[in-house]
């Protein structure tokens, strides 16, 4: 799963967007993936590596990428548009002083810290990529924690012992975090499409289904009505 190989075979036929960590596998990838990178990952080197004594001593890059977080959290719900100019704005700036430093420390290669530096040095194309990119969170943390609910319930996939038990764990999973992601209630979703879809022809095509996504579903349209209202409201503002 971790070969060279693996990830190019996974997005053969994926064209857009990918935003994933620094991973030497997604260098095979085609150019139809826009490769962008995570700030989380990289930030992560940087505090493990101003672990001293159990405590965090406070260091520029550190401080610097807890900058551009601190303004994220402040975007989160911002349109792509208005997040990507607040991002040139004010983040770019925080990224000139950030790969300064990097450029310019004197550090040991193999230390923590020169493992940190390296580790973002070798994606910089796709970290500085976020700034244009304003529809992309800082980060797929996000991404990361709906995955790992995964991993926290295997206990409750026993049926997965074979590949097409683990495919079967994956539908399911996918429809349960998207209609999350829709702020849709899943238990209510799901029991719409059980009762909706069996009146499909057997080989439905896929424009008949498509009206059963997430972002058709009846009980969507009023969440998503206010939370864009909401929105928009913020970005006047």
């Amino acid at each position: 799963m971790r070969s060279g190989t693996f990830a190019p075979k996974l997005y053969q036929n994926f064209t857009g967007i990918l935003q994933c960590d620094g991973y030497a596998g997604y260098n095979l990838l085609a150019n139809s993936v826009t490769r962008i990178g995570c700030w989380a990952h990289v930030r992560r080197k940087f505090y493990d590596a101003a672990q001293v004594n159990g405590k965090t001593v406070a260091s520029v890059p550190l401080t610097l990428i807890d900058e551009m977080f601190a303004h994220e959290r402040q975007w989160q719900h911002f349109s792509p548009r208005v997040r990507r100019r607040r991002r040139r704005s004010q983040i770019r700036k925080l990224l000139k002083r950030f790969w300064k430093w990097s450029d310019s420390a004197q550090v040991l290669p193999k230390s923590h810290l020169g493992k940190a530096i390296t580790y973002a040095v070798d994606q910089r194309p796709t970290l500085d990529r976020l700034i244009n990119i304003g529809m992309m969170d800082w980060s797929n943390n996000a991404s990361e924690r709906n995955m790992k609910r995964l991993v926290s319930g295997r206990k409750n996939w026993l049926f997965s012992t074979s590949p097409a038990g683990a495919r079967s764990t994956a539908i399911w999973l996918t429809l349960i975090e998207s209609a999350k992601a829709n702020g849709i209630d899943p238990r209510a979703y799901i029991t719409y499409l059980l009762k909706e879809l069996p009146q499909q022809p057997d080989f439905a095509d896929p424009a008949q289904l498509a009206v059963y996504l997430q972002w058709h579903y009846p009980g969507a349209r009023h969440q998503n009505k206010k939370t864009t209202d909401k929105h928009q409201a913020k970005n006047a503002a």
